[in-house]
């Protein structure tokens, strides 16, 4: 993927709380490890995406980006504070700046983050890849998690993205 970047999304450790974690948070790390070193090998641009409101405090453990993932230096962090990764922020920019054209987008959540952002993206012109197996979220009243996934892999990936799993993506 030429002019590609990876675009991970608020894996920030207060999603991984024990008391309620975030459905297959293991898998999703393990996954995202895969995609990260998988990009940094082909020289493929990481960006993190850090959510900030009030149980995302800036500064604490539990807005932390998650230990396993942690961004390398010189790695762009965005810190966001709506559910847009574009909105009121500098991805765009330093996008542009790098000529990014290509976005692969894992993360979370998926009902939120991940679906706006990656409508956005599709909006303002990149060609987005969803990975379907490295975004989550929890069960709602309504839906558990997996449906809510499998859901909007569907939607998103009939008008507004390529789907692939994480296995699939190659950088080089």
């Amino acid at each position: 993927m030429d002019k590609c970047a990876l675009l991970v999304i608020d894996v920030q450790n207060a999603m991984f709380d024990e008391s309620n974690p975030i459905y297959q948070g293991e898998q999703l790390l393990r996954n995202l490890q895969d995609l990260i070193n998988n990009a940094r090998t082909a020289n493929v641009p990481v960006f993190y995406v850090q959510h900030n409101d009030e149980e995302f405090e800036n500064g604490t453990t539990s807005w932390e980006i998650h230990s396993s993932i942690t961004p390398n230096d010189g790695e762009v962090v965005i810190q966001k504070h709506t559910p847009d990764s574009f909105h009121e922020t500098e991805l765009q920019d330093k996008l542009e700046e790098r000529q990014i054209q290509n976005l692969v987008i894992a993360g979370n959540q998926t009902e939120y983050c991940i679906d706006t952002t990656s409508r956005r993206a599709f909006s303002l012109g990149y060609n987005v890849t969803l990975v379907k197996d490295a975004h989550t979220t929890w069960d709602s009243d309504t839906l558990c998690a997996k449906q809510i996934i499998n859901h909007h892999n569907e939607v998103l990936g009939n008008a507004f993205a390529t789907l692939k799993e994480t296995k699939e993506i190659q950088f080089l």
